[in-house]
């Protein structure tokens, strides 16, 4: 489960703001851009005109962004991201029950002070304060939507546990429905077992001589051997619910999935190394897992006092396991939540000592000392920023010019748009791109390229169809497809040999054919 940790939250330091779902009225635009503006093709041209066109009538702009590509999901936690109403709907499956006064998910039997889940079928009153209880629906603008963002994960954590395969079937149709291509979700890998290892080896502030103590007697290992077991049972629950193989299958039986081994960052320092030194170790045996990552609220007491360390922990770890990739949580603050001195650092050492590749939120980026500096090491190293606006503006009540988004392309940080938990926040991927282009005033080239860049910055293994740094210089072909225009048709010789050894230049020439198809057809009804 991804953030319901019983820790103790800060109080006192928290700004009450208008925290309610995103809206979509228009603002004052905030145009910004990493360098001067590319040549447009004429395709690309036509499609810019219609956006225009349409900018200010909401149903043909959600019909737009519908239909456009947009690439990958890189920031998804799959606890979070399923809708409400199918976790109510695998709660009644399961014969859960609810507590009635914190509306939380119990397991059976159903005693006093509880009714079960299933009777959310037919009394819609109990259904829709589920709904609310268990999302952002209908939040308050007054109301603490950090508090009650994080407190859904503990209130449906009974339901989420049970049935990876069936959460990744919604979500990866959802993925498919909007026009994506692949998807990187977040989940706790054999997370009991690395509890109880955790508390059996303890703390030793020597992390290599913690890490052999994970090692010996080859318990890391059996974790391991938990974790893709349990990854074989999600995947054979997942083809099983998807209906993978027959005529009746569902569309994400046909999408790229890989998973982040996400750590509980707010717990005490041994289990958050063998959570760390799990996720890798899985990475390195098992394709399916491609990363690390931290979760849970960067503002909690014991987050905040462990930072530092927990970035020395994944740096040297990153020594020991080379070849996984890590992306971070990072400055997911913003002044009033926490002191000024814990605003100050976070991205700097995620990007800095703990060598992330990729920046999940990095809000509160002009906050840090000599942020400028970060932002050009970022730009430099291609350390790309994970924007998932709709819950920035939920738990931290940042939006518009308060955030850095347009600063971050101003300095040539590679930017993707994400959703984080769209299931909590109530929205999707086309929301977001839609979002984008009404706050910052975006063409289509410019948003065809964040799409882009979600392709370009995942951790798919393989050389990418585009060279050079893409951010700064524009999305122009490797030599071995050179002269050759993306998506048009199947190439030959090189880039046709390119395409089959590299799995990540396959789905972006895959997302370019269909650029082609959406460019050929929008504004003409299909």
């Amino acid at each position: 489960m991804t953030y319901n940790s019983p820790l103790p939250r800060r109080r006192g330091l928290l700004v009450t703001a208008a925290l309610g779902v995103l809206s979509l009225l228009p603002v004052p635009p905030v145009h910004a851009a990493a360098s001067a503006p590319r040549p447009a093709t004429p395709s690309e041209r036509t499609t810019d005109a219609y956006l225009r066109v349409v900018r200010d009538d909401p149903r043909l702009l959600r019909r737009f962004f519908e239909a456009m590509p947009k690439g990958g999901e890189l920031h998804n936690h799959l606890s979070g991201a399923v809708t409400t109403e199918y976790l109510i709907e695998l709660a009644a499956e399961d014969g859960l029950c609810i507590d009635t006064t914190t509306m939380t998910a119990v397991a059976p039997p159903c005693g006093p002070g509880t009714r079960p889940a299933g009777d959310a079928r037919t009394d819609l009153a109990f259904h829709d304060a589920l709904v609310r209880e268990w999302s952002m629906q209908d939040f308050p603008p007054d109301g603490n939507g950090h508090d009650h963002f994080f407190d859904t994960f503990g209130k449906f954590g009974e339901v989420t546990w049970r049935h990876r395969g069936k959460l990744l079937s919604e979500v990866a149709d959802t993925v498919v429905r909007n026009n994506q291509f692949y998807l990187e979700t977040m989940v706790s890998p054999a997370s009991d077992g690395a509890k109880k290892l955790a508390g059996e080896v303890g703390w030793d502030a020597d992390l290599a001589r913690l890490h052999g103590k994970l090692t010996a007697g080859g318990k890391l290992d059996a974790l391991v051997t938990e974790a893709r077991k349990e990854a074989d049972d999600s995947d054979a629950e997942f083809r099983a619910t998807s209906r993978c193989g027959t005529r009746q299958a569902r569309p994400g039986c046909g999408l790229q999935v890989r998973w982040i081994s996400q750590v509980s960052r707010g717990s005490a320092p041994e289990r958050v190394f063998t959570q760390l030194a799990l996720g890798m170790r899985l990475a390195e045996r098992d394709q399916r897992f491609v990363a690390v990552n931290l979760v849970q609220p960067e503002d909690w007491d014991s987050s905040l006092r462990d930072y530092s360390l927990q970035m020395r922990m994944v740096q040297y770890l990153r020594g020991v396991y080379p070849k996984v990739h890590v992306t971070l949580h990072a400055g997911e603050l913003w002044p009033g939540l926490v002191k000024p001195a814990d605003l100050k650092f976070h991205i700097a050492q995620a990007v800095n000592v703990a060598g992330a590749e990729r920046i999940g939120h990095g809000v509160d980026l002009v906050h840090e000392d000599d942020w400028q500096r970060t932002a050009r090491t970022m730009a430099d190293r291609e350390v790309a920023v994970e924007v998932p606006f709709s819950s920035n503006a939920q738990i931290l009540g940042v939006r518009g010019d308060d955030h850095p988004f347009a600063t971050y392309r101003a300095f040539g940080v590679p930017v993707v748009l994400a959703t984080d938990d769209p299931g909590v926040s109530r929205i999707d991927i086309t929301h977001e791109y839609q979002y984008a282009a009404q706050t910052y005033g975006l063409s289509y080239p410019e948003l065809k390229d964040l799409a882009r860049a979600s392709l370009e910055y995942a951790f798919l293994p393989g050389q990418s169809l585009w060279r050079g740094n893409p951010t700064r210089g524009g999305y122009v072909t490797v030599a071995a497809c050179r002269g050759v225009e993306p998506g048009r048709v199947m190439p030959g010789g090189a880039c046709r040999r390119l395409l089959a050894d590299s799995p990540k230049a396959a789905v972006e020439w895959r997302q370019e054919a269909a650029f082609r198809g959406f460019e050929r057809t929008v504004g003409l009804g299909r």
